[in-house]
């Protein structure tokens, strides 16, 4: 990312853009436009709860403290690569909400590690729904979103048109 004049944004993945997962294809498009680089692996500082929601989507729920320190990837991104990653998690409709988060990445050198903790920023789920889906999930969360998690996953375009991503949450959470 040679610009310097670009505002860059360390974002913390967890889910389905992590590499090798069903949407990782936004973010090497994001690289290949050089909007984005790859830092590494990290894990996040505090517990946070990981669960799966409707069409098997992964999120992250901001009640630091609860659930599990959550595995993921660390991405250096552009002004204009977090404008599409905004628009892709739905930022501007209540879908996630981007917020920074802690995250201790280790880093090898030589025998021993260093352990660095850095702020990056998260997508988590939007505050309207985040905790309700914690309590519908039993409290009961992931460390990590796994390639058999991914499995449940339905792309956007495979969903059902006419029912909004929101409606199908408020659908799941109104189940008893």
């Amino acid at each position: 990312m040679a610009d310097t004049q670009t505002k860059e944004t360390i974002v913390f993945t967890y889910g389905t853009l992590k590499r090798d997962f069903p949407n990782y294809t936004l973010i090497q498009d994001l690289i290949l436009q050089n909007d984005a680089a790859y830092i590494g692996t990290c894990i996040t500082h505090q517990s946070h709860p990981l669960v799966i929601g409707p069409h098997g989507i992964p999120f992250l729920i901001k009640l630091p403290g609860a659930g599990h320190h959550v595995n993921g990837e660390l991405y250096c991104v552009s002004t204009r690569g977090l404008a599409r990653l905004d628009e892709f998690e739905g930022t501007s409709n209540g879908h996630y909400e981007r917020l920074p988060i802690q995250v201790t990445k280790t880093e090898n050198k030589g025998e021993g590690s260093d352990i660095v903790l850095s702020e990056a920023e998260a997508y988590y789920a939007h505050r309207s729904f985040g905790e309700r889906l914690w309590e519908k999930r039993g409290r009961i969360g992931l460390s990590e979103y796994s390639q058999n998690n991914a499995k449940e996953y339905v792309k956007k375009e495979d969903r059902d048109k006419d029912v909004s991503f929101l409606d199908s949450i408020e659908m799941l959470l109104s189940k008893s």
